[in-house]
């Protein structure tokens, strides 16, 4: 494991260069923000005329199309939706990349999965911040930073992966610890944690719990407190403290129940599901179904957000957290 802090990182790579962030939403938004801050040149691209082009000069932000910035970039920094990447990028970037340049990223996606193609002259280079950009933006208010990822695809100038954690450095990042990986280990293993754990996974965990005690005659408030509401508490216990601090935190009871218990629900069954789950992002089975996704313009995601929202757990949670003031009216 190679981690890199602030001490181990300068940011003399950066100096005279542009940095051209592509995209200002949630990430683009406190990345530019935070490396601005810092004194980097940053320079904002997106379409002229659109939210993000009001939001962006409302922050103080320099603000241009996606080609002009583009042009007058050394290091343009792509933080567009990954859908979309592929189009932009043929289409409004390569044309203005020249010989030297740095194409950065924050996830490895569309150039692990040869979306995204560039030229042998230029550098490909990924920091990734382990957090929303709502987070990487407070941290650094406060003086301190989360935890990232750096990679370095291509190194055509032999200074690539300093560019990078000079990025990394200026978003904050150094300040927790960056951690040296590949574009294709941070590809495969986000977009499994994303499937099989963090998104997928525990939505499914959670709603089967949820059922399980409504059909057996219980009250769905209660059910929805139970196996929904007290998750963030729990995993708020191991995000500080591990699993030992987290049992440590509960009672025994709990502890003994969830340790003699948990195999009951996350059988072998599950961890063989969770191997094809790895299998499909690792032989592009995943990409392929993504891209058709979206060549129906989400068609079936559309559906599927539908269909979540009509879910009891919806409906039980939404009434709860509005009693609660924990989620205000739109």
């Amino acid at each position: 494991m190679k981690m890199y802090y602030d001490a181990d990182v300068e940011t003399d790579a950066l100096e005279g260069k542009t940095i051209a962030v592509i995209g200002y939403g949630s990430q683009g938004r406190a990345q530019s923000r935070n490396m601005a801050d810092s004194g980097a040149d940053v320079i904002i691209g997106v379409r002229e005329g659109g939210k993000s082009w009001d939001l962006a000069k409302e922050d103080g932000m320099t603000v241009m199309s996606i080609e002009d910035a583009a042009k007058k970039a050394d290091i343009i920094h792509i933080l567009l939706p990954d859908e979309i990447q592929e189009k932009v990028y043929n289409e409004q970037i390569a044309p203005y990349v020249e010989s030297g340049n740095t194409i950065s990223f924050s996830h490895g996606y569309n150039i692990h999965f040869d979306l995204i193609k560039p030229g042998e002259d230029v550098n490909i280079v990924m920091f990734a911040p382990k957090g929303p950009g709502s987070m990487v933006r407070r941290t650094y208010e406060e003086g301190f930073g989360i935890p990232g990822l750096v990679a370095v695809e291509q190194d055509a100038t032999g200074d690539a992966l300093q560019i990078a954690l000079g990025m990394a450095k200026d978003t904050g990042l150094t300040k927790a610890g960056v951690l040296e990986t590949t574009f294709k280990e941070e590809t495969e293993t986000d977009l499994f944690g994303e499937q099989a754990v963090l998104c997928g996974g525990i939505t499914e965990l959670i709603n089967s719990g949820f059922q399980t005690l409504v059909e057996a005659g219980y009250q769905p408030e209660i059910a929805y407190f139970e196996t929904c509401h007290e998750v963030k508490l729990i995993v708020d216990l191991i995000y500080e403290k591990g699993f030992e601090g987290m049992w440590k935190d509960v009672s025994n009871t709990a502890e003994y129940g969830g340790l003699t218990r948990r195999e009951t629900v996350i059988t072998q069954e599950a961890k063989d599901g969770m191997k094809k789950v790895l299998q499909d992002i690792q032989d592009g089975t995943f990409k392929k179904q993504w891209a058709d996704e979206n060549a129906t313009d989400g068609a079936n995601l559309k559906e599927m957000r539908e269909a979540e929202g009509q879910e009891t757990i919806e409906i039980v949670g939404t009434r709860l957290r509005k009693a609660c003031g924990l989620q205000k009216d739109d």
